[in-house]
């Protein structure tokens, strides 16, 4: 269509022929079940965040998390454990089908298929409903998620011998030569998975300051004692005698 000089005017059915200004939607049709963005529901989230914050940090003041001695990477006998958020998963790691051969499986597929499927939910259930019975898609993948985490984090805290793991990370005041002959024949001998890489006790006692004679400590390695069974000590006698007196010394 020709209007005016060599105007021409050419119809595009992608452009619409109505433009609307952005007006925010009026809410007031839906009362009680939504409300805008902002600022109403932000500042309720930022309410509600600043008041767990600030609940974290008087907690986290009153009660400061333990320190343990510093780590040793030659200590072959302490057992690290991530920390409490994490123990579902490390107990994950403990069952066969996730283990071993399988470790890839346990670290990296299934937790992957579980964050994944929670990372999808909001995607596949894409319903305006807001109760939890009306969305049993979302509601099914969280109610599994938490008890699955709970179950984990729950068997891990069973399992874990927390006596000894705390002995095994204490801070030790006496100096232990590493490098000593006695030592390398005690962690040759699974001393240490017992006594603790600092020798100051686990799911065994202490063997710093036993009180104990070299010839006592020699018979107890050899034929046992109390929880401790014979025939642990599977050196030459030349080894044990310098064992014994490693352990006599430690004062």
């Amino acid at each position: 269509m020709h209007r005016g000089k060599g105007m021409k005017f050419v119809g595009d059915s992608r452009i619409s022929a109505e433009r609307k200004p952005f007006i925010p939607k009026d809410y007031s049709e839906y009362p009680g079940k939504t409300e805008a963005f902002w600022p109403n529901f932000l500042l309720k989230e930022w309410l509600v965040g600043a008041v767990f914050l600030v609940g974290f940090l008087v907690l986290t003041a009153a009660h400061p998390s333990p320190l343990e001695r510093v780590a040793d990477p030659t200590d072959t006998a302490y057992i690290p454990l991530p920390d409490w958020y994490f123990l579902f998963l490390y107990q994950l790691l403990k069952y066969s089908y996730a283990a071993g051969p399988y470790t890839v499986i346990g670290a990296l597929v299934i937790p992957g298929l579980a964050f994944g499927s929670l990372m999808l939910a909001p995607f596949i259930d894409r319903g305006p409903e807001r109760r939890p019975s009306k969305r049993p898609l979302a509601t099914g993948f969280m109610l599994l998620a938490i008890a699955s985490i709970f179950y984990l984090t729950w068997e891990s805290v069973e399992q874990t011998d927390w006596e000894a793991k705390e002995k095994m990370g204490a801070i030790s005041e006496v100096e232990i030569d590493k490098a000593a002959e006695g030592y390398q024949i005690a962690d040759a001998n699974t001393c240490l998975s017992c006594h603790g890489g600092e020798l100051g006790g686990a799911s065994g006692p202490s063997l710093v300051g036993t009180g104990h004679t070299a010839e006592e400590i020699a018979d107890i390695a050899v034929n046992g004692q109390g929880a401790m069974p014979a025939g642990v000590f599977k050196g030459t006698d030349e080894e044990l005698q310098v064992l014994a007196e490693f352990i006599a010394n430690l004062k």
